[in-house]
């Protein structure tokens, strides 16, 4: 099992990495996901070059990604963080609002985390990023730390899928239903 960083594609963005994740896993039937485009309303365009250079974002965007993997919904928002304490103020009220409600409706919402400084990369489950939201909430810290992450939910790279997320995935949903499993005990 390979890391991104050998397949020369060092300095490549999260979202590039996971775009071509997605790719591989579409090309192999194993899921379906999108990269939600950012809705803007143009204000100047280049005629002769035919580009936008100045716009604005129409409306708040909701999340990176949705899908579908193997039947189960799922959403996602992919975040990058060069220190190794991320601020909660990178994941918006609007987003853990459309998260909560996606799960809510029987979908997987989780946010993939790349601490690019120590090249390593998260599934953070929507669980996990709650109890750090409520805290926030609830007057404490604003953030939350590298070490605070549960390092079982590390994603690694696997030939050509970079950012292999589906393994996480799975965790998560064993971990959903051991939680169900001992409540109905």
């Amino acid at each position: 099992m390979g890391t991104w960083n050998s397949r020369g594609l060092r300095g490549s963005t999260l979202e590039d990495l996971i775009n071509h994740t997605n790719e591989s896993y579409r090309e192999k039937g194993l899921a379906l996901i999108q990269k939600i485009p950012t809705p803007i309303t143009p204000i100047e365009i280049d005629k002769q070059n035919r580009h936008i250079t100045l716009a604005y974002f129409d409306q708040k965007s909701t999340v990176d990604y949705i899908g579908a993997v193997q039947g189960i919904p799922v959403c996602f928002d992919a975040k990058e963080c060069a220190a190794s304490t991320f601020p909660l103020q990178n994941i918006h009220p609007h987003q853990m609002q459309f998260m909560r409600e996606f799960e809510r409706q029987g979908g997987i919402a989780f946010i993939i985390l790349s601490y690019t400084a120590r090249d390593e990369i998260f599934y953070l489950p929507l669980a996990e990023i709650e109890e750090f939201w409520k805290r926030m909430e609830d007057g404490g810290r604003k953030s939350f730390t590298y070490d605070e992450v549960d390092k079982r939910f590390r994603v690694r790279g696997c030939r050509d899928m970079l950012v292999h997320y589906l393994e996480q995935i799975q965790m998560d949903l064993d971990g959903r239903e051991e939680a169900d499993g001992s409540k109905n005990d």
